[in-house]
């Protein structure tokens, strides 16, 4: 006797049966790709402290280009000498401070009781030591995060910045060297005052020749986002400033 395939029950039957085989499927492959999803996230976070040091494989004007995946755990090893987390007046060393989660650390600090975790890479790169700090903040639309690479006088290195869901063309352009480059050479002190680093908009030095004026020019049409980057550094690099001022003590 043929089934009848016209009854709503078999339609819903039907349906339940592919949504449980399609979402087992799913769940299947994703627990087999969890382990490189994993590594591949380490990867990435590697690659960004490095390319705000300067370690990259950039060539054209325009290019940002990171040390490839087949290179980097070594690289990072080789310039990265110390990571130390930050927790209060403790300091401990810690060879995986660059996966502590920073959005899950600021979520706790918000209990007055919790000393919240900050991680610090300490680099070297042509005889100089570079401290690396890691920031997050918010954009026009989620979240920003990136590095800055500072010396031992608070001057910028470099630094790295990326997003979730800028607007292409408009904030999103915080991840193109262009703007990332302008950081350089900038100082995040006045006179031992802090005062970071403010994303201007209509600032007086377009292409950025006064690197003590603690400015960088904006991205047309990118205002907030770019007033998110002023506030993620100003937010999270002043944190380190205790720490960081005791080592030239």
């Amino acid at each position: 006797m043929a089934k009848n395939t016209d009854k709503n029950s078999y339609t819903i039957i039907f349906a339940i049966v592919m949504v449980v085989v399609v979402g087992s499927l799913l769940a299947g492959v994703a627990q087999g790709l969890k382990s490189k999803i994993t590594l591949n996230e380490r990867y990435e976070k590697m690659q960004n402290i490095l390319y705000a040091m300067g370690v990259n494989d950039n060539e054209g004007e325009g290019d940002v280009t990171f040390v490839p995946t087949d290179k980097v755990e070594e690289t990072f090893h080789k310039y990265i000498k110390q990571q130390l987390v930050i927790q209060g007046d403790d300091v401990t060393e810690n060879d995986e401070a660059y996966l502590i989660d920073l959005k899950k650390e600021e979520t706790k600090a918000k209990d007055s009781n919790y000393k919240r975790r900050l991680p610090l890479f300490i680099g070297e790169k042509d005889g100089e030591t570079i401290y690396v700090i890691p920031m997050r903040g918010k954009g026009l639309w989620d979240a920003i995060w990136g590095f800055v690479a500072l010396d031992k006088s608070f001057t910028v290195q470099g630094v790295f910045f990326d997003h979730k869901g800028e607007t292409p063309g408009l904030g999103a352009e915080i991840k193109q060297r262009y703007f990332m480059d302008d950081f350089k050479g900038e100082a995040i002190l006045d006179n031992d005052v802090f005062k970071g680093i403010t994303v201007a908009k209509g600032n007086n030095d377009p292409i950025n020749e006064n690197k003590m004026d603690n400015k960088v020019d904006a991205i047309a049409g990118a205002t907030i986002t770019g007033n998110g980057v002023t506030a993620m550094i100003k937010k999270d690099v002043r944190m380190y400033l205790p720490y960081l001022k005791s080592l030239n003590n």
